[in-house]
């Protein structure tokens, strides 16, 4: 279910908006997929299950379901950043001035603020241009 975004303040200017994107979400989902069959698999071969095909199995089975139990949750959220803050979709409010880096992780944009806090844009086709366009323009 989409939330709806907050609202703007008087003379607050929307300079970009960033949602997930469902290719980088499906995309990251077989890879930690594929590591989990391969890690599972590894585990139960090194205590001598004779089955151990069934990590595999077992890996990927749960990704599959986590994936398209979360999809809508995860790919609906939008962060608005406007030319004095960054909007979570949660409603958490991040003043420009106090953003210190912004930084990359797979697919993730991690804000993080002068008292240290962290947050993730997460699931972005170019988490570089993400990070690039919050960094331009802050205080």
């Amino acid at each position: 279910m989409t939330q709806p975004l907050p609202a703007l303040a008087d003379g607050e200017t929307l300079v970009a908006k960033f949602s997930g994107h469902p290719a980088t979400y499906i995309k990251e989902h077989a890879m930690l997929a594929a590591i989990g069959a391969v890690g599972a698999t590894a585990v139960l071969m090194a205590m001598g299950n004779p089955h151990a095909w069934t990590g595999a199995v077992g890996a990927l089975l749960a990704i599959a379901i986590r994936g398209v139990y979360v999809y809508s949750e995860a790919v609906e959220q939008t962060w608005q950043l406007t030319d004095r803050r960054l909007l979570s979709p949660t409603g958490m409010i991040i003043p420009r001035t106090e953003i210190a880096d912004v930084r990359t992780i797979i697919s993730a944009a991690q804000v993080i603020t002068r008292t240290g806090d962290k947050y993730l844009i997460k699931y972005q086709a170019d988490p570089k241009a993400v990070a690039a366009t919050i960094r331009a323009g802050r205080g």
